[in-house]
């Protein structure tokens, strides 16, 4: 079956796989958001049913918290467990020095609240989130209903005084009506095209009135592994400053690959 995976998912499945073997059993785990978070979920699934793994993951999102049920991984709340062991989550950019946009799955509210309340944070991706800067790709906010194009307006108002090279802010969409988080608020996607100073934008955003949260995520990843096409990954620890490159095998699972759109 494995195969019959794109380069794409064959990077997103080896980084899960490899990031599994960080989950010690008793673990008290942040089950991430988003395609490359899915496979973790499957993967870790497969080690709860078949060799009695023993672990409790918090959800970071109504789909993950599904997908967590549907594959027999014990899950809880974070009022229940209060703190984590480790994170594991997806990312749509990475930079140098491990700051991250994440979000596009729409609930980076949560992403980022379970990754805070985590001993360690590992993130999952595929080398196509790699940039030298972030901003290429948008950066949500996640912003109250009430007064949204007021908040709007004060986000454009901000942007004029950071270092970006884009000030476009777009409501995000599901269809024809407004994109609605889990915790029922909306999403303003900021082209930016180049974020200057992350953590200077981060600070700035999170003044303003009517914003939840924003999708930078400044010192809070520890490590990444970066899948590739051909089942390398290379596992890149901030706080230890190594670098290292391994070959994951690809198992053939016919469960663990069905449905892999998740």
């Amino acid at each position: 079956m494995t195969a019959e995976l794109s380069p794409v998912d064959m990077a997103k499945y080896v980084a899960a796989k490899r990031a599994a073997e960080f989950v010690e059993p008793g673990m008290r785990l942040g089950l991430g958001t988003g395609s490359t978070a899915a496979w973790l979920v499957k993967i870790l699934g497969e080690k709860v049913r078949g060799e009695g793994l023993q672990i409790t993951g918090v959800p970071t999102s109504s789909r993950t918290a599904a997908l967590a049920r549907e594959q027999g991984v014990p899950i809880a709340t974070l009022e229940e467990l209060k703190w984590l062991d480790l994170t594991i989550d997806g990312a749509d950019e990475f930079d140098p020095k491990l700051n991250l946009i994440k979000g596009g799955g729409g609930a980076l509210l949560q992403e980022k609240i379970v990754a805070a309340a985590s001993d360690r944070m590992v993130v999952i991706t595929d080398t196509s989130k790699e940039v030298e800067t972030l901003g290429a790709f948008p950066l949500p906010v996640e912003v109250i209903p009430f007064g949204w194009e007021t908040t709007r307006a004060l986000i454009e108002e901000t942007l004029g005084t950071v270092d970006v090279d884009g000030r476009d802010v777009v409501l995000r969409m599901a269809g024809d009506a407004p994109f609605v988080t889990d915790e029922g608020n909306r999403i303003l996607d900021l082209h930016l095209k180049r974020i200057g100073d992350p953590r200077q934008l981060s600070l700035a955003l999170n003044q303003i009135p009517g914003v939840v949260e924003n999708g930078l995520f400044i010192d809070i990843c520890d490590a990444v592994v970066i899948g590739h096409g051909d089942g390398m990954v290379e596992l890149r620890d901030i706080q230890a400053g190594t670098v290292v490159q391994e070959q994951v095998e690809a198992e053939d699972h016919e469960n663990l690959f069905t449905d892999i759109a998740d």
